[in-house]
């Protein structure tokens, strides 16, 4: 078999990185982690357990799925059904809703037990000047997991019309578990693929993954709130196995089982403006490969 330990095996299991698996074997364990210092002299991840945290972030997103079939909900129902997502299909994603009003989550994580420096520190809550409130108000919410399946924050996009958050997209603030520039939505139900046929397909939003992911593309993943960057192509890097390749196998796409000649990573874009922009930022991008990567631009006539 093969040699090393439990970290090597967990990096092996779960194709991580070292860091990675003590934080996963820490967090499976409620095993409490001192970080060294950095530059600034201010010592990493200071605040509450991380295992405190996702335990927070798992019972949010319990309490957001059992909203979305409530009354209040009809809006975010409608959302998903004009897009043909089904029940189970916004069950199989972990699609929810958070419902209007002041700090309907802070007490229900109050009444499990979790305290409001846990909550504000997991980024599912704000400190205002009545006190605590919920930061997903009014809104259908996604789970965003990281690739062991562990809830790390939250996207979310509007509703309505008086949201006092102008976006129309929202996201966890950085936290502890949370980095925008370290996450893939999806990566959690793609990553068994990815691995299997080395090849990742990058959209641009939680229903372009899920869109992707019914129609047979299971190796779509997306950005949260930010462009694809030098660490997601370190992720992906190291779910297909980038570093490698032989050059033989760079030459053209490559041959996946079950599928007509595909590249390794596709970057996918709308065809707008915005979309424009992000595939130009995607080319930038390809030197941080070494294997071959496409953009595609939906055409905007549609």
């Amino acid at each position: 078999g093969l040699g090393g330990d439990v970290f090597k095996f967990v990096e092996q299991q779960e194709n991580i990185d070292f860091r990675e698996a003590v934080e996963l074997l820490a967090d499976k364990y409620h095993i409490e982690l001192h970080y060294e210092q950095n530059g600034s002299g201010q010592r990493e991840h200071a605040g509450s357990k991380r295992s405190r945290l996702l335990e927070a972030n798992e019972e949010a997103q319990r309490f957001f799925v059992s909203q979305i079939m409530s009354k209040e909900a009809l809006a975010a129902r409608k959302l998903l059904g004009g897009r043909n997502f089904s029940q189970a299909d916004c069950e199989r994603f972990g699609c929810g809703y958070a419902p209007q009003g002041w700090d309907n989550l802070v007490r229900h994580l109050a009444s499990k037990g979790f305290t409001q420096k846990e909550m504000l520190d997991a980024g599912l809550a704000r400190q205002g000047q009545r006190g605590v409130y919920d930061y997903f108000r009014g809104r259908v919410t996604w789970p965003i997991r990281d690739s062991t399946g562990r809830t790390l924050g939250f996207g979310a996009r509007k509703l309505y019309e008086d949201d006092t958050i102008a976006a129309k997209y929202i996201n966890t603030p950085d936290t502890q578990l949370y980095r925008k520039t370290q996450v893939l939505y999806g990566i959690d139900l793609a990553k068994a693929s990815i691995v299997k046929k080395r090849q990742v397909v990058i959209v641009e939003g939680y229903t372009d993954v899920m869109a992707m992911h019914l129609a047979g593309i299971d190796t779509a993943v997306a950005t949260c709130g930010t462009a694809f960057g030098a660490e997601h192509a370190k992720i992906v890097r190291r779910l297909i196995a980038d570093d490698s390749l032989g050059a033989i196998q760079l030459i053209g796409p490559r041959k996946v089982d079950g599928q007509t000649l595909s590249s390794r990573v596709v970057f996918t874009f709308d065809g707008d403006a915005a979309g424009q922009k992000a595939a130009l930022h995607a080319f930038g991008l390809d030197s941080a490969f070494l294997t071959q990567t496409f953009v595609a631009v939906a055409d905007d006539t549609s």
